[in-house]
């Protein structure tokens, strides 16, 4: 039997791998191939970690847990246009100086296309 750090981290990829619906807290133990009171501590020390959210649901007649990510994660293509990649000051900016990111109107100007 893996160890219970090892356990964690398959079912949190298994969470992760399921997307935004989610899975079954009693899915999940028979995946990992636990017994339903592994599962469910597994699960518990997830949600303590703020890593994943329980929501109780109704299934097949039997209260469960749906386990979904917490934050969903960042993709590459989200900030693939940002303009810092090609700025001619990239080397100056910095927080507080004369060019910074608080006031950069590329920032600003890319942020809000991201909104649209």
């Amino acid at each position: 039997m893996p160890r219970r750090n090892e356990l964690e981290d398959q079912a949190l990829q298994i969470i992760i791998n399921r997307g935004p619906k989610g899975i079954l807290q009693s899915e999940l133990w028979r995946e990992l191939g636990a017994n339903s009171r592994d599962g469910s501590r597994i699960s518990l020390k997830l949600e303590k970690k703020n890593l994943i959210i329980r929501k109780r649901e109704m299934s097949k007649g039997r209260w469960s847990y749906r386990l979904s990510i917490k934050r969903p994660l960042l993709e590459i293509d989200s900030i693939l246009d940002i303009p810092c990649i090609s700025c001619e000051n990239i080397t100056f900016c910095v927080m507080g100086g004369e060019v910074s990111p608080i006031r950069c109107k590329n920032i600003a100007n890319w942020l809000i296309t991201l909104t649209d």
